[in-house]
């Protein structure tokens, strides 16, 4: 197959939005971080709940660091196989735009691994606070408020 500078070029608007999307997670994670914190401090009957919270947002910060770095080197890497096809080194270009993809991939499934984690701490949180709406299904309630006749 003949690479062309065109085909690495097609990951550029993917790989940045996923630089956004990431360095957006790690902008919320580090607000809900601080906020963690200060109730560390102030919250002592609190601390066990926040300490579980933090081991959790812990990994998930390290999940989005290696995210990222996946990601920018996925963009590196298409370009520098950009500047491979442009100096007619077909063969590495092809090695390295493999190497790009698998960046790319292997950062797109750490995503969704943190988002399971991401998830399940929610589910944690809600559970917290379930016990006072007893045994309800939320979906099901849900569309039945939604869809239920007004009269």
């Amino acid at each position: 197959m003949q690479l062309t500078i065109n085909i690495p070029a097609l990951l550029f608007p993917a790989i940045t939005f996923l630089m956004l999307v990431y360095s957006n997670r790690f902008l919320a994670l580090s607000n809900l971080i601080r906020n963690l914190h200060d109730r560390y401090r102030k919250e002592v009957d609190s601390r066990p709940s926040i300490v579980r919270q933090i081991k959790n947002l812990r990994t998930r910060l390290t999940m989005i660091r290696l995210m990222q770095i996946l990601a920018v080197t996925s963009f590196l890497l298409c370009v520098i196989c950009m500047f491979l096809i442009f100096t007619n080194r077909q063969s590495v270009a092809h090695w390295l735009f493999a190497v790009s993809m698998f960046s790319l991939m292997s950062s797109m499934v750490l995503s969704l691994l943190e988002i399971q984690i991401s998830t399940k701490a929610l589910e944690h949180e809600l559970g917290d606070m379930e016990h006072e709406l007893g045994d309800s299904n939320v979906i099901k309630d849900y569309f039945k408020s939604t869809f239920e006749k007004k009269d």
